[in-house]
């Protein structure tokens, strides 16, 4: 016999995990669409100079690659936002600019497992390719605020920060050259703490350098004190310092200022952010790290066309969400997305169970037919063990007379039905109660 094992940082999912996953995927597509975005795809598979082109760091560490069975070097996607700037400038002839895009499918990365990462998982992307404007930073921000909320997360608040004021701030300090080095470290605040940031970055900079730059990411407050407050460290007058502002203005005259945080140790680990950067943190589990996160990154298809595409989006990590909102009671997990079972009371009604079955679907009630004759108590207990709230009894006392028999499984209470009209509002009503 073979052990039927699974790879460390992978896992099955079973029906309950999938509905919850399948039903925030649909809302998280209804909610990017009603923004104007539209869905792509890409391959797993793709060239390993593809996506190494300009991951970085540990990122490169953490790349499923390989040879395939053509002598190819090939990798798996470790994010949708490199194979995102690969398609972009395969395609961009054949698109609408500015062009927003979504895009929900696996990724694979070969790092440490913990609480809510796996090395397979699921990302949420979405992006504006060919503009580089202050809207659209805007509006990426704003769409993670609804997505969020339309999945029902209650109480968050979205980090903000910009690559460009943190790069002219160390040039100030004339370690500019040393910038990839030290926006990885500090990226590492919420992790290791200040003492370890400041030890690590004394490995580059001088200890006065260390401090100052502690002193940066430390800046706190409301969003505009912060600002304030970096004007003043670097020295005045900031273009992208002006931009921030520009978004805070925003997020004031959206109603959504109260969720905003600018904090400037965010930095983001990967080296193809060049502007503006997100982290979204939970307000009752700010531990287990941001579940939506992105930026600009105006120059990442410059790898692959000469063309200009500026871009801006931000990602859903979908399964280190799930893991925190099953934590918080934020989740109810269903076996089974059906509403009604229609008991099989005798087995040469099969078809017309199916019939009526149909009618009820097309009414919006999900419904499923026992395919066997058993004892009902055996047919409740698979109805209730999948957690289905709604059986239905048609014997042939029933159908002689016309009428259903409707009984809710959670109280127990039964209900008779004249007609098939009677019984849709019967369901209906009884669902909603529930």
């Amino acid at each position: 016999m073979i052990e039927p094992k699974v790879l460390k940082g992978f896992r099955d999912s079973l029906p309950e995990q999938e509905i919850f996953r399948a039903s925030a995927i649909r809302n998280l597509s209804t909610t990017f669409e009603s923004f104007g975005f539209v869905p792509i795809d890409t391959p797993v598979l793709e060239y390993r100079e593809v996506l190494l082109g300009k991951g970085g760091g540990e990122t490169d560490k953490q790349v499923y690659a390989f040879k395939d069975h053509g002598g190819r070097d090939v990798a798996m996607r470790f994010d949708l936002t490199v194979p995102f700037a690969r398609f972009m400038a395969a395609h961009v002839n054949e698109l609408p600019l500015p062009f927003k895009r979504y895009h929900i499918d696996k990724v694979w990365r070969g790092e440490n497992t913990q609480k809510g990462r796996y090395r397979e998982f699921y990302q949420c992307d979405f992006d504006i390719v060919g503009i580089d404007h202050v809207s659209a930073d805007f509006e990426i921000l704003f769409l993670m605020y609804h997505a969020l909320k339309g999945i029902g997360i209650p109480a968050f608040h979205i980090h903000l920060s910009h690559r460009g004021v943190f790069n002219a701030y160390l040039n100030t300090l004339s370690v500019s050259s040393l910038s990839t080095e030290i926006l990885r470290i500090v990226d590492k605040l919420q992790k290791i703490g200040r003492d370890e940031v400041h030890h690590q970055l004394c490995g580059y900079v001088s200890d006065q350098q260390a401090e100052g730059i502690l002193q940066f990411i430390s800046a706190e407050g409301s969003a505009r004190e912060v600002i304030e407050a970096l004007k003043q460290i670097c020295g005045g007058y900031q273009e992208d310092l002006e931009r921030l502002e520009q978004l805070v203005s925003f997020a004031e005259e959206a109603g959504i200022d109260d969720i905003l945080t600018i904090n400037p140790s965010i930095t983001r680990g990967l080296d193809y952010y060049t502007g503006v950067v997100y982290e979204t943190f939970l307000d009752d589990l700010p531990g287990i790290g941001s579940v939506c996160s992105g930026g600009r990154y105006n120059d990442l298809a410059s790898l692959y066309t000469k063309q200009h595409l500026p871009g801006v989006g931000s990602s859903i990590g979908l399964d280190r969400l799930t893991a925190a909102m099953e934590e918080l009671g934020l989740v109810t997990l269903r076996s089974s997305s059906v509403d009604l079972l229609i008991c099989c009371m005798d087995e040469k009604y099969i078809g017309a169970y199916q019939r009526l079955a149909s009618k009820l679907r097309r009414e919006g009630l999900n419904t499923e037919v026992y395919l066997s004759k058993r004892k009902l108590p055996q047919q409740f207990s698979y109805a209730e063990k999948r957690m289905i709230p709604l059986a239905l009894l048609i014997g042939e006392d029933e159908w002689s007379s016309g009428s259903f028999t409707l009984k809710d499984l959670q109280n127990r209470s039964q209900y008779t039905a004249q007609d098939v009209p009677s019984l849709i509002k019967r369901c209906r009503t009884v669902l909603k109660e529930h």
